[in-house]
């Protein structure tokens, strides 16, 4: 992105060299801007960034002026920032913008009238996995020539002339298709065997959106490896002078799994604030402005608590200033544990102070972790974040490859984007609860995808040539969950004894369930072509995280001196290295390759420091991502306030005659009561309350019992699925309760249900077929 005083500098010229093989991409851009306007402005360049891009290469060009971005050691780099006029720029920017999130920024000073300026930006980036397999690049539509919508043909045609962004495609499966929310050239293969291919855009993507290329390789792959040669000049055995191969897991995760065996570990943070209505009565609820029966955290809790299955682990956290745990640790789900639980419920507080969320991440990521139980957060908030952001996202980035966050900010909560980026990190889902949605519905919707089988105990085993040894970066995590992907990385250390042979392999094994798989792919030995390193950068990345989470230092860790010496030489940043940017005459600008690391060079006249650094912006407008479900919810979020609604509007509610009124109200209380008396096991008694919940005397329910080899617990319990089931259209959130009861009924001894169905119907004046038994 290019930000000025005013829009009258534009984006004219793009151009783009796009390569990506299997799930990598490494991108090299040139931007022309021109100040149209008859004053000079102010400039700065802002690129956002997320965890899995290393932006390394970044000059702007102004008449004879280049402005050049470089990587010091961080002690260095603060003295030298000491000595940088118009850091003030810079931190205008991170408090005054409305953006929000982690970008790379550089100030370019004045733009006179009529001026151009040329920017180049290169980097790399590891690709997600979508739903259907394919891989997903994206460009920020800030980054494209602007045109006039008003004249589509002609605008068109006048972007094309500006616009060159060509995409080399590769992978040692072979390319199938793509699909580009642009209009672009056809496909054209550049191999016989269809194993790298070339396509360029004809224009950008209409209405300005972000660019989405979808990548579709040949056939349904659990396992890809890319092998990016070594650095001649690098000396062997550090990561720049060893090939490193990337590779990449996409298990495959049956839909249905007979015994899921690992059930989870569910964590429920809930904000303290919601809970200041938590007293109220429903009847009253409907008299109040401010809160609204969609949004229940009480209910909430309490159908999320009995949606669970037997055997997982749970446990809920209160927090606003401080936190409290429900217990000290993860408890297993039992009747007994749910009944205590539920109990506990009422005796949350409200707290409207202070909301220290990163305590109690750290809390729960230094706790122990259940073998084989997926950890998962439900994280409930309406409250502001204060400006921890930054700290908390680094602790999420730290444990992602071990849970998975499932987050739900109301539409009061000015951290939305944080949360929204938690979600993504961790591959959960992010849903902003606004007045017309059910708050309990959408986290039940959550629960049930974080039910799902995943892959656990995940292991990989090489098999390399005589000579060769394999270290890796960044290992295979403990869990995969279902449609997602993680990626490897390792060095190649030594000599093949054989040059001849020049092929590896590697084995995937993991479990869904009691279901064991086992993958093994072969791959060529033989390095890829490719001198941008992209491969090799992304390795960097991880290497150097890992040595700042382990704490090594230089003392303590002979690597340390090394590896951070590649990331200079590599550009890769990380928490040891800051950027500086120079300015110089662009007939000096060779003398830059022969710069020592020593800042006593810069002191030269002929360089200018410049403000240049990787920042974190805390305004309330997102930067660009790369998930286009999060740009909807930004832009439909006012529709979906006016239009759709899933639940009746507060206001509207006190409009309504004494007699529906009552309807209502009687309807919020059935449905508390009827989930209330559900067993952890999925089975219901046969009691009182649940008869007078069925609008039934208990008399009438024993008396109707279809026969006396029926157990009362097994007709109460066919009676709540029938009665769930007639009114599905009204319980949104009843899917996973009904399936608890089905798969409890399933598993007494033979019954014939049929009849207990017909007499169920007869006695509640329903019309349910048999089938809803039926997991």
């Amino acid at each position: 992105w290019f930000f000025s005083s005013y829009s009258e500098v534009h984006l004219e010229t793009v151009t783009v060299n796009v390569i990506i093989q299997d799930f990598v991409a490494s991108v090299v851009s040139e931007l022309s801007f021109h100040n149209t306007h008859q004053v000079s402005k102010e400039t700065m360049f802002i690129f956002p960034v997320d965890s899995d891009t290393v932006v390394h290469t970044f000059y702007a060009t102004m008449g004879d002026t280049r402005i050049e971005a470089m990587l010091w050691e961080k002690e260095e780099a603060q003295q030298l920032c000491k000595a940088t006029s118009g850091m003030e720029n810079l931190r205008y920017l991170q408090e005054q913008r409305d953006l929000w999130g982690p970008v790379f920024a550089c100030f370019l000073g004045t733009l006179p009238p009529d001026g151009e300026v040329t920017i180049n930006l290169c980097y790399v980036q590891e690709l997600p996995l979508q739903t259907d397999g394919a891989a997903l690049f994206c460009w920020p539509d800030k980054l494209f020539p602007s045109r006039n919508c008003t004249n589509w043909a002609s605008s068109e045609e006048e972007t094309s002339e500006n616009l060159h962004f060509n995409i080399c495609l590769k992978s040692a499966h072979g390319v199938s298709h793509v699909a580009i929310n642009s209009s672009y050239t056809p496909l054209h293969y550049t191999s016989p065997d269809q194993t790298s291919a070339e396509v360029s855009l004809k224009s950008s993507p209409w209405l300005q959106d972000t660019l989405e290329l979808l990548v579709y390789y040949r056939g349904a792959h659990t396992l890809s490896a890319v092998v990016e040669g070594r650095d001649p000049k690098a000396p062997p055995g550090s990561l720049l002078g060893d090939s490193v191969v990337m590779v990449t897991l996409m298990p495959n995760i049956p839909e249905v799994v007979p015994n899921p065996g690992q059930l989870g570990e569910f964590f429920f943070l809930m904000d303290c604030s919601l809970f200041r209505d938590a007293q109220v009565p429903p009847e009253e609820l409907l008299h109040l402005n401010s809160a609204h029966p969609s949004i229940c955290p009480q209910n909430t809790l309490l159908f999320l608590l009995k949606s669970l299955p037997l055997g997982c682990y749970f446990n809920i956290y209160s927090f606003g200033a401080t936190f409290r745990a429900f217990y000290p640790q993860s408890v297993e789900y039992t009747q007994e544990t749910m009944a205590n639980a539920v109990g506990r419920i009422s005796s949350i507080c409200p707290d409207l102070g202070g909301c220290d969320l990163l305590g109690l991440l750290r809390c729960i990521y230094s706790t122990p972790r259940l073998h084989g139980h997926p950890r998962q957060l439900f994280i409930f908030i309406q409250r502001k974040v204060s400006n921890e952001e930054e700290a908390i996202m680094a602790e999420v980035y730290r444990y992602r490859d071990q849970h998975r966050c499932f987050c739900f900010p109301t539409n009061g909560c000015d951290s939305f984007n944080l949360f929204q980026a938690m979600a993504l990190e961790t591959k959960g889902e992010c849903v902003c609860i606004h007045s017309r949605m059910d708050m309990t519905s959408e986290a039940v919707k959550c629960l049930l995808q974080a039910l799902q089988p995943v892959a656990t105990g995940i292991s990989l085993h090489w098999d390399l040539p005589p000579g060769l040894e394999v270290s890796v970066i960044r290992k295979a995590p403990e869990i995969i969950f279902r449609g997602h992907q993680r990626s490897i990385y390792a060095q190649i250390r030594g000599q093949a004894q054989d040059v001849e042979v020049q092929e590896g392999a590697v084995t995937l094994q993991y479990h869904v369930g009691n279901q064991s798989f086992n993958y093994t792919l072969r791959f060529s030995l033989s390095p890829s072509s490719d001198d941008r390193l992209p491969v090799h950068r992304i390795a960097m990345m991880h290497m150097l995280w890992k040595l700042a989470w382990e704490g090594k230092s230089k003392a303590e860790k002979g690597i340390w001196h090394s590896e951070v010496e590649s990331s200079l030489s590599l550009g890769v940043p990380s928490t040891f290295t800051s950027s500086v940017a120079v300015r110089m005459k662009q007939r000096d600008a060779w003398h830059y390759d022969s710069l020592p690391p020593d800042s006593s060079t810069l002191s030269s006249p002929s360089f200018n420091l410049v403000p240049c650094q990787m920042l974190w912006l805390h305004g309330f407008r997102p930067v660009w991502c790369k998930s286009a479900k999060f740009w909807m919810i930004q832009k439909c979020y006012f529709c979906l306030e006016m239009f759709g609604p899933k639940v009746p509007d507060p206001e509207a509610l006190t409009q309504l005659s004494p007699s529906r009124k009552g309807d209502v109200i009687h309807w919020i209380k059935k449905r508390r009561v009827m989930v209330a008396l559900q067993k952890a096991n999925g089975s219901w008694d046969l009691t009182a309350a649940l008869a007078s919940a069925l609008g039934l005397s208990k008399a009438d329910v024993e008396g109707q019992s279809p026969s006396e080899d029926v157990q009362p617990t097994v007709w109460a319990t066919v009676l709540a699925l029938v009665w769930l089931h007639q009114y599905k259209w009204k319980i949104s959130w009843s899917e996973l309760l009904e399936a608890k009861a089905c798969r409890w009924l399933q598993d007494e001894s033979e019954l014939k249900l049929n009849g207990c169905v017909e007499a169920a119907n007869s006695l509640l004046g329903c019309f349910v077929e048999p089938t809803i038994l039926r997991v």
